[in-house]
C-alpha cells in the first residue's frame, strides 16, 4: 500500500525519511486553518489534522494517509505564523524567558478498497523554555529571516536553537512531527517499513 503524506512541510518529509518511512506520494491539502473563537490549542490541532487527512484520503482508494498540524501556544493562546517582522517580534517577545507548549495533532487513515479501514489520532505536547532574549539578540534573530513561515516564529533546526534552554518531551515534535508516536501509530495500523 502507498504511504501518502498530506503535507507540504519539508521538515515532515525529511523526518519521515530519517526513520525509513519515506512517503510514496506527497499531496498537500488546501483547507482553512483559521482558529475558531475560543478554541483551545489541543482542540485546534486535532481539528486541523483531521480536516487535512480527510481531504487527502478522499482522493485515494488505498493507502496510509498521514496528516499533522503543529502550533505553539502560551497557555490558551495560539501563536501562529507571523505575517511580518513586527508580528514575529511580538511573538518572540512574548515567549522570551518563558516556557511555551508545542502541540502537534497527528492523524492517520488507512484506506482499502475505497473505504476507511482504520484511523488513528494523537495529540503530542512538548514544553520548550526560551532564554530571556536581549533586544540585540531579538533584532539579530529577526534579521536572519528564520521566523518566516514558522509557528511561533522560530525553528529548532536553525539559529533559533541558540535561545532554547530546555525541552521536555519530543524534540522532533518541535520540528514538526513527533516521530516516535507517529511511527507507533503507523505500525499499529499495520504499516510495513520498507527495508
Amino acid at each position: 500500500m502507498k504511504f501518502i503524506l498530506a503535507s507540504s512541510s519539508p521538515q515532515r518529509k525529511d523526518l519521515l525519511e530519517q526513520i525509513g518511512m519515506a512517503a510514496d506520494i506527497i499531496d498537500s491539502p488546501d483547507i482553512d486553518e483559521t482558529a475558531l473563537k475560543g478554541e483551545l490549542p489541543r482542540d485546534y490541532v486535532k481539528r486541523i489534522a483531521l480536516a487535512k487527512v480527510e481531504v487527502i484520503a478522499a482522493k485515494y482508494d488505498e493507502g496510509y494517509v498521514l496528516a499533522a498540524d503543529t502550533i505553539v501556544a502560551l497557555g490558551r493562546r495560539i501563536i501562529g505564523k507571523a505575517d511580518d517582522r513586527a508580528g514575529a517580534k511580538r511573538d518572540l517577545s512574548l515567549m522570551s524567558g518563558r516556557t511555551h507548549t508545542v502541540f502537534s495533532g497527528v492523524t492517520i487513515i488507512k484506506k482499502q478498497s475505497g473505504e476507511i479501514a482504520a484511523r488513528s489520532l494523537k495529540v503530542v505536547e512538548t514544553k520548550v523554555r526560551f532564554k530571556r532574549m536581549s533586544d540585540a539578540e531579538l533584532e539579530w534573530y529577526l534579521d536572519q529571516d528564520e521566523w518566516r513561515g514558522k509557528s511561533g516564529s522560530f525553528t529548532l533546526m536553525g539559529k533559533g536553537a541558540a535561545f532554547i534552554e530546555k525541552i521536555s518531551g519530543s524534540h522532533t515534535n518541535v520540528i514538526g512531527l513527533p516521530l516516535c508516536e507517529t511511527r507507533n501509530m503507523l505500525l499499529g495500523l499495520g504499516f510495513k517499513i520498507k527495508a
